[in-house]
């Protein structure tokens, strides 16, 4: 077997007894169990490299051996993963909300022959200023044809160091002759903080009610820079006047426990947020503090939070802990269950990672969030509507309100031709119900 192969297998599946080893004696018993895994693990690959019907490739080989870690993890739950060096990159810049690129989402479009198209250029960003439009079909990438590339190999290709160039070819909607852009590159920071509809310039507009002074604030993940984003976003509200303010979680997936606790903070004045228990690490509590809070008192600025089944994990903390501490009315879906705590493990030299469930999230309540396989629908998982405000849904509506979304967030220049709205006649009877609460909140206060 080639030593680097062998090598990589026991960094990976090694991990747990070279780090137990340094400054602890383990077990002479547990120590030999450990290595008997790592060797099964290297005498299969061993068979598979000299009797499998056709010689393996290295990077074949490589796959093989991440889809045996992956294999086994998927067995203990569905949040712990291995990631490769080529996720882990997407990884990272996703969780610090900033890359080098150029400033649009992507996706394949089925109606156009599933090619890389552009969904929306982010405003401010080089692709929108150099003209590309949601809608291009992007051909080339420096030269080379799309057609065979997935999307992590079209966004590395995208990505780069900020100031070096990339020249995009592309064919704009209702055009016969692509065009090739020229684009810069620049660090690009991905917003987790929208509002409901855009202002002229394409920035967002935070106030959905103008006449009662409610805001809007749709948080999308929880990254690095979700606590600024909302903060500024709110203290843009109070420069307006706000009194009320509508919170949507809906499809938020969540993001990093910090992120979460802070941006909790700028609701609570005191009190838990939320605490995590694991088999190893102490249980350990965040609390809130009067230092920064933003919204008080609560009679005064009455929060209303939208969730949905897909609103998970961070999303599932916030509105726990604004819900336990009566400071927010919850309209919605009851959410995801996702209250597991995952660390994300650097290895190979900090190319690789393994994210492993060391812990779960308990909301102020003393409720776990988490919801386990044998759960019922009568268990205290997730973060349920309170009495009376559950809004449900059919998976069409579901459907058609995403549909709705995505295209009343696209970005397009003011010398794009303009495009009849996908569902005109469409209507958020979540968000209805949760401004009509907040605007009964505001009522009844006074």
């Amino acid at each position: 077997m080639a030593r680097r192969n062998l090598a990589w297998v026991l960094g990976i599946l090694g991990v747990a007894v070279l780090a137990f080893a340094v400054g602890h004696s383990a077990p002479t018993r547990d120590r030999d169990r450990d290595y008997e895994l790592v060797r099964l693990v290297v005498d299969v690959l061993q068979e598979v490299r000299t009797r499998y019907v056709r010689e393996l490739t290295p990077d074949e080989q490589r796959r093989l051996v991440e889809s045996m870690v992956n294999g086994g993890l998927e067995k203990l739950d569905p949040h712990s993963t291995f990631i490769n060096p080529e996720e882990y990159k997407q990884f990272a810049r996703q969780t610090k909300g900033v890359f080098g690129g150029v400033g649009m989402s992507l996706g394949f479009d089925p109606q156009k022959g599933n090619a890389l198209t552009v969904v929306s250029p982010i405003v401010g960003t080089p692709a929108h200023d150099a003209g590309v439009l949601a809608g291009d079909i992007i051909l080339k990438i420096d030269g080379k044809t799309t057609e065979s590339l997935g999307m992590n190999d079209s966004i590395e290709a995208i990505q780069g160091e900020p100031g070096s160039p990339v020249t995009l070819t592309i064919l704009h909607e209702g055009e016969k002759d692509p065009v090739e852009i020229t684009v810069k590159r620049a660090v690009v920071k991905v917003p987790s903080v929208l509002g409901d509809k855009r202002l002229p310039d394409g920035s967002w507009d935070f106030m959905i009610d103008k006449e009662k002074k409610i805001g809007y604030i749709r948080l999308i993940n929880f990254s690095e820079t979700a606590p600024a984003e909302m903060k500024a976003a709110l203290t843009t509200l109070q420069s307006q006047g706000m009194t009320g303010l509508i919170l949507d979680l809906r499809g938020n997936p969540g993001g990093l426990i910090r992120a979460a606790v802070e941006i909790a903070d700028l609701f609570l004045d005191q009190g838990k947020i939320v605490s995590t228990k694991g088999r190893v690490a102490q249980e350990e509590s965040y609390e809130a503090a009067r230092d920064g809070t933003i919204l008080l008192p609560a009679g005064e600025h009455p929060i209303t939070i939208i969730i949905n089944r897909y609103s998970a994990s961070a999303s599932e903390i916030l509105a726990a802990a604004l819900q336990d501490h009566t400071r927010a009315v919850v309209v919605g879906e009851r959410s995801f269950g996702k209250g597991s705590v995952q660390n994300v493990i650097e290895m190979e030299s900090r190319a690789s990672a393994l994210k492993l469930t060391t812990a779960s999230y308990w909301r102020p309540s003393g409720k776990n969030i988490h919801r386990f396989p044998d759960s019922k629908e009568t268990d205290d998982w997730g973060v349920s509507p309170d009495k009376g405000y559950e809004v449900k849904l059919e998976d069409k509506e579901r459907i058609n309100f995403l549909r709705w979304r995505n295209d009343r967030d696209v970005v397009r220049k003011t010398d794009q031709p303009a495009r009849k709205p996908v569902l005109p006649d469409f209507k958020d009877t979540v968000l209805e119900k949760a401004l009509n609460t907040t605007r009964a909140k505001l009522l009844a206060n006074g």
